[in-house]
């Protein structure tokens, strides 16, 4: 898998930063995310740190602040990433923080 120019700079921001919102358990990846994400030839890794760094990525105004939330109270986290042309990465991370899954929202 290659990485793009976008994913560099996600990656870039991350390092920046250094330090994740919140824990991400054992990171899991279904076999529909990763099926998709070979045929881009994209690597998983900038997503996840893209979500760890609070970039929910194509969620509507109302699941941001539902993000906010859930790292004030230990809720759910939700990021969604539109990839072009027509493709849909969620990653979720449980409440607990034990577990983090890549997952295609048809996959759920």
């Amino acid at each position: 898998m290659t990485s793009s120019p976008g994913q560099a700079a996600a990656c870039a921001r991350y390092e920046q930063q250094r330090t994740p919102l919140f824990s991400l358990g054992t990171v899991l990846i279904t076999p529909g995310a990763i099926d998709m994400l070979e045929a881009l030839q994209l690597a998983p890794l900038p997503f996840v740190l893209r979500h760890v760094a609070g970039d929910w990525g194509d969620l509507c105004q109302e699941d941001k602040e539902a993000n906010a939330a859930a790292l004030t109270y230990g809720s759910r986290l939700l990021s969604a990433y539109d990839i072009p042309p027509n493709h849909r990465l969620w990653i979720i991370t449980e409440a607990d923080r034990r577990s983090t899954t890549l997952l295609l929202p048809e996959e759920y």
